[in-house]
């Protein structure tokens, strides 16, 4: 008669055990931090606007246009640079 051994969980559990040991030292050290909340104003755009002029007249002397752009397109989820009038733009502060 042949013996069969006996499957245990005891290795599985001691590896477990180390792994948690070893994991939760490195995972207690770690600091989680809230995103800065951005700020936004809101614009309507008038009739004959077009976002580079919203985009102008947002930009501090020492700024640069396209990037103030760039984040007025980003923050409002628009494809392309075509705007209607009344629409409500967010601009980033």
């Amino acid at each position: 008669m042949v013996r069969r051994k006996r499957f245990t969980l005891m290795p599985l559990i001691a590896l477990g055990t180390l792994s948690v040991m070893i994991a939760l030292p490195t995972l207690s050290n770690v600091r989680l931090y809230a995103a800065n909340s951005e700020r936004f104003s809101t614009v309507t755009v008038h009739p004959g606007e077009s976002l580079w002029a919203i985009a102008a007249s947002h930009t501090t002397t020492d700024g640069d246009v396209q990037e103030t752009l760039d984040q007025i397109a980003a923050a409002n989820h628009l494809v392309g640079s075509s705007v209607v009038p009344g629409q409500h733009l967010r601009i980033p502060q």
